[in-house]
């Protein structure tokens, strides 16, 4: 009668995980911005966006709720040295913006708004990426975008303006 028990019990038990596994097909799909779930292949490499960010950041959190409006799939990755990271990919010191992220190949630092990033990614520039320095007022994640920001481009060979709208 224990062996019974024991095998019934773990059965069951059996049962309880394997219902908490997700399937193949729900363990591979990620939600989009209108709310309908799509396989991450099947979402365009312009519009994925992981995002290294410190975890106590809410402005990080608005933002990458800001690009998940405007069609963009988002993973927010906590990274107390997002700072040290975005130096490593060659965003310059004085050029930090309050996060990394990347999309399409591209690195974005700070509060860049979408029409800039879709531009990036349309356009292809031979740059590594894109900063907005700081954390300005009018920036998405902050205010909102109110005003021209100052957008710089970043490669091997120094600094230039990217967009200034």
């Amino acid at each position: 009668m224990n062996r019974r028990y024991l095998l019934g019990s773990a059965l069951s038990v059996a049962a309880v995980l394997a219902g908490l596994r997700p399937t193949a097909s729900t363990a591979q799909q990620s939600p989009t911005a209108n709310g309908i779930t799509a396989l991450p292949d099947a979402v365009p490499a312009n519009r994925r966006m992981a995002i290294w960010r410190d975890p106590s950041c809410g402005c990080c959190d608005v933002y990458a709720d800001y690009m998940e409006d405007n069609g963009f799939v988002v993973t927010r990755i906590d990274d107390r040295d997002f700072d040290k990271r975005s130096i490593a990919v060659g965003v310059p010191k004085e050029g930090l913006g309050c996060h990394l992220a990347e999309v399409d190949g591209y690195y974005v630092s700070g509060l860049v708004p979408f029409e800039i990033i879709d531009r990036l990614t349309a356009e292809r520039p031979d740059v590594i990426g894109i900063t907005l320095p700081g954390m300005p007022q009018n920036a998405p994640g902050m205010a909102g975008k109110i005003g021209a920001l100052k957008i710089y481009a970043f490669n091997a060979d120094g600094v230039s303006v990217y967009s200034n709208e």
